[in-house]
């Protein structure tokens, strides 16, 4: 099958994996996309585009016609964690695996990868969202291989602190890491979470009205889980005269909806704003880092 990687994913895994492993894995993907569905009996119809920032996504029929979705990502991005959550849900709240695939593929039932949430007007789409979330915050399986929250934001800090000493982020990522070190002690919650939970992460289905996708599964609390979301369409809220109460407002109200407290909210929300814009200045993406790092000043 004759194709082009969509752009987004060239450049999102050049700048989050870096040029060498990016490249070596983009070099293969003619091969796989070609490879991977005839090795899984599929027939492919299209690439989805522009499609995600960590895989290649083709929609695909299964032997019998079956629709379904064929997800092709790079090893690196851990791609067996993501098999073993979406396993755990078993379609509650979640995409669900329809069959075993080669490498590392995921056979998935097919949603509609151009309606998410993102789609809706901003009160009814977070309205969705909290109902999506909250099914996914169950007890990870017994023996998971799942990072814990400790772990992972021990990564991220590692990777904000040399941004302590730059004029722009400074101060806010003192105050991030302030944040973290606060609330971990406090962390008592040990649940599977998405990870990567925002509006563009739950698409339209036919089983569902909306299940989630793109798990980047850990194991911790709810709050840390919630708190990407509280950013959602941070540029319409950095374009608002009343973004700063409209994004406090916000924490508030995704909290008591799912009975989350406040300011561990808050706490978590600053962090994830913070590491967010200071990864995008690491990549040049100065507008996207400077409306993260205003919002992350509002909190």
């Amino acid at each position: 099958m004759g194709f082009e990687a969509p752009r987004r994913l060239v450049t999102a895994l050049h700048e989050k994996y870096g040029e060498t492993a990016a490249a070596e894995w983009l070099g293969r993907l003619p091969d796989l996309a070609a490879r991977l569905p005839e090795e899984a009996g599929l027939t492919v119809e299209r690439v989805v585009a522009p499609g995600g920032r960590g895989s290649l996504v083709l929609l695909v029929r299964e032997a019998d016609g079956t629709p379904a979705a064929l997800k092709v990502a790079p090893p690196f991005t851990r791609p067996a964690l993501e098999r073993d959550a979406l396993a755990h849900w078993n379609g509650w709240g979640a995409v669900q695996l329809r069959a075993e695939a080669p490498e590392d593929a995921l056979v998935l039932e097919r949603l509609h990868p151009e309606v998410s949430l993102r789609s809706l007007p901003e009160a009814k789409a977070l309205l969705e969202a909290a109902g999506t979330v909250r099914k996914l915050w169950v007890e990870p399986p017994a023996g998971h291989g799942f990072e814990s929250l400790a772990e992972r934001t021990a990564r991220q800090a590692g990777a904000m602190r040399p941004h302590g000493s730059d004029a722009t982020a400074g101060e806010l990522v003192a105050s991030a890491l302030a944040a973290r070190e606060e609330l971990l002690p406090g962390t008592s919650e040990e649940l599977l979470l998405h990870g990567d939970f925002r509006q563009g992460k739950v698409l339209a289905g036919d089983r569902a009205p909306w299940l989630a996708v793109g798990p980047d599964p850990l194991v911790g609390e709810r709050a840390y889980d919630l708190a990407r979301l509280v950013r959602d369409r941070v540029e319409d809220l950095v374009a608002s005269s009343a973004g700063a109460p409209t994004a406090r407002r916000r924490v508030n109200k995704l909290a008591d909806s799912l009975d989350v407290d406040r300011e561990r909210l808050r706490g978590w929300t600053l962090f994830r704003a913070v590491e967010a814009g200071t990864r995008a200045l690491a990549a040049g993406r100065r507008q996207e880092a400077e409306w993260l790092l205003e919002f992350a000043g509002w909190l």
